[in-house]
């Protein structure tokens, strides 16, 4: 990524991390919770996180990394944002977990191969060199061991138009992720396994647009579906019952979904 980019990588996250209070951050909800399908999704595949040592590469609000914390993982929460990773720590103290920061680059990971059990990287992909990051995400890898992550994907016709309207909630340098890039997965590790959500279930971001008026400018959907998530519970579960059978179904809809989850294996 070039320098200019990052800094306004740097400054929008940097802004983001200082507007927002630590005791909003919902920890738990963010792999529990019925809207965090994705989340829910990995801890099924990797329940039992004691005593791993955990990378998280852009650690954003530090939902993760604290939740790891909170299951016994050894952590290293990494962020391009200085102000991210000072935010991290003080959500790991509420909730009584200790975690290390380190701040770098997705595409330049400052440790020796062969590090960690786990490298995870929620909505970052689509911020970085996504060939690079995981390059450096395989070297820091112990063998057999894996990579995990989920970013949006680029093919939605109506997520696109929401990525059109809410323009100061995101930055220009997005570029989510084609499912032509599946490649680049199988390209630097042995096994790659990858699942979507969110295809009927976005009915709540229209629903939230066109029927309830919350401006995307002002209110990050992501942020209020989890935040709403047992208002939301029996619509959005009525939905994704739904999704995952026209999906297996379908599975050339896959990739119209909101996001796709991957689990490789170094």
């Amino acid at each position: 990524m070039e320098t200019k980019s990052l800094i306004k990588e740097e400054t929008f996250h940097d802004e983001w991390a200082q507007s927002t209070d630590i005791d909003s951050v919902m920890v738990d909800e963010f792999f529990e919770a019925c809207t965090s399908p994705e989340n829910r999704i990995i801890i099924e595949k990797i329940w039992d996180l004691k005593w791993k040592k955990i990378l998280e590469l852009g650690c954003w609000l530090w939902e993760a990394s604290v939740y790891f914390a909170k299951k016994w993982a050894d952590v290293m929460a990494t962020d391009l944002s200085t102000w991210m990773l000072e935010l991290v720590w003080k959500v790991a103290k509420k909730h009584d977990v200790q975690i290390e920061t380190c701040q770098c680059l997705a595409d330049n990971i400052p440790f020796k191969e062969g590090t960690f059990d786990m490298v995870y990287a929620a909505n970052l992909l689509h911020h970085v060199d996504i060939d690079k990051t995981l390059k450096e995400s395989s070297r820091v890898l112990k063998k057999w061991w894996l990579f995990i992550s989920w970013d949006p994907l680029a093919h939605n016709p109506a997520i696109n138009i929401y990525r059109k309207r809410a323009m100061w909630v995101r930055t220009e340098d997005e570029h989510p992720i084609r499912f032509s890039q599946i490649k680049l997965f199988k390209k630097h590790f042995s096994k790659v396994w990858f699942d979507t959500t969110r295809f009927f279930t976005l009915w709540i971001f229209i629903k939230f647009y066109f029927f309830d008026k919350v401006d995307p400018n002002k209110e990050r959907y992501r942020k209020k579906i989890l935040v709403e998530h047992k208002r939301l519970e029996r619509t959005f579960n009525f939905l994704y019952k739904i999704d995952r059978f026209f999906l297996k179904i379908f599975p050339f809809m896959k990739r119209f979904c909101r996001n796709i989850v991957f689990i490789c294996k170094k």
